[in-house]
């Protein structure tokens, strides 16, 4: 794997006073960046004072909602970290395993058969005692009693945020890897789940046309995505559905005009099936929705909501292969000083992102999809003015 195109960032900080870098900091140096688009920040690698730390214990957790690929993640970090005789613990539940001193040691023939599986032999969960004003603290005093060197974070924003409140007391190193099915993670093209989750959608929405077009209803089938339109552009234009709802393209949802679409496309095609994909967190949700469209256009409208669905399943290819390839990409980083960093992927090149700059929420949809869906929304609005 090419990693010499990203040149280190070196900073003299004590190993016993690492502090969060701030961008200033970062953009101090002379340093060779990766490609970035669509609004990223430069892909930087951010260093220990020690370039080449000796790690004997290393730490992975899972945490925030769970996605397909991540413990193709997990068996990658152990097999990268075992082939550096690195022993390597699995906290349960994730920051929760921590505060619990609840983990388990793993080793390849740990990890051997689990690359297929869906969800995380880790578990996951939501942990409140990070979010308490001691919580960081405790968390790095317990990791330096249990001798972690090195913390590895597979998860979404609200991890990484997590695992920045951690570092000012913690003397190891951190690194995160996106594992989220939102795909609303800064530094990398796609995160770990987001394929998997697409494609358990379509699979869901071509089932739905069948009934749809039975009955020649409308169906309006929400999927996750929290503030991002990503799951709901690609599912919606994979599965060709009529129209998408998301917050790149409805900002503020304006009803008269999605029925005014349905309308006109009923007298254009005769009565038939019609699908709207839309992205969680609306405004209204995809039930209200639906029974305020059937008021305005006299059609039954039908809402079914995917909801967990999405996070299940076993991990497409691509899902695999991104997995594989940012766990032993992360272990990789870590020995040459990598810390609060997240290893990504952008335009097929494994890289380092900061993990403060994760959550900016700079990347957005791809931007040719995202052009031709608003000029087919104003083409059919356009079209559909007097009806």
């Amino acid at each position: 794997m090419d990693t010499d195109i990203i040149q280190c960032a070196q900073h003299n900080e004590p190993k016993n006073d690492k502090q969060q870098p701030t961008e200033a900091a970062i953009n101090s140096h002379d340093l060779d960046v990766m490609p970035h688009k669509q609004g990223l920040q430069p892909r930087t690698r951010y260093l220990s004072s020690e370039h080449h730390p000796r790690i004997h214990r290393l730490a992975v957790l899972t945490s925030g909602g769970d996605a397909p690929g991540m413990n193709a993640a997990i068996k990658a970090v152990v097999d990268a970290a075992d082939l550096q005789h690195i022993d390597v613990i699995g906290f349960m539940h994730g920051f929760n395993g921590i505060f619990d001193r609840d983990y388990v040691p793993l080793t390849p023939r740990d990890v051997k058969h689990i690359i297929h599986l869906g969800g995380t032999i880790l578990k996951s969960a939501r942990c409140k005692t990070m979010h308490e004003t001691q919580g960081p603290s405790m968390a790095a005093a317990i990791l330096h009693e249990l001798s972690v060197d090195a913390l590895v974070i597979i998860g979404g924003d609200g991890s990484f945020r997590g695992a920045t409140a951690l570092a000012p007391y913690y003397h190891g190193q951190i690194i995160g890897i996106p594992g989220t099915i939102d795909n609303d993670i800064d530094g990398s093209d796609y995160s770990i789940g987001f394929a998997t989750a697409v494609d358990t959608a379509l699979d869901a929405i071509d089932k739905i046309r069948d009934t749809a077009d039975a009955f020649e209803r409308i169906f309006l089938v929400e999927v996750m995505g929290r503030h991002s339109g990503y799951l709901a552009m690609a599912a919606g234009i994979a599965s060709a559905a009529e129209q998408v709802i998301c917050p790149e393209l409805h900002p503020q949802l304006d009803l008269p005009a999605i029925a005014a679409d349905i309308r006109y496309a009923q007298q254009q095609n005769g009565k038939q099936s019609y699908i709207i994909v839309v992205a969680e967190q609306q405004g209204l949700s995809t039930t209200h929705l639906a029974d305020e469209l059937t008021k305005l256009t006299h059609t039954d409208c039908r809402a079914c909501v995917l909801g967990h669905l999405q996070r299940g399943g076993s991990p497409v290819f691509s899902d695999r292969i991104l997995a594989t390839k940012l766990g032993h990409f992360a272990v990789q980083q870590l020995l040459t000083g990598a810390h609060l960093m997240m290893a990504g992927e952008i335009g097929g090149v494994a890289g380092l992102y900061p993990l403060h700059l994760t959550g900016e929420r700079h990347k957005s949809p791809d931007p040719a999809l995202l052009l031709w869906q608003q000029q087919q929304q104003k083409s059919r609005d356009s079209s559909g003015e007097d009806v």
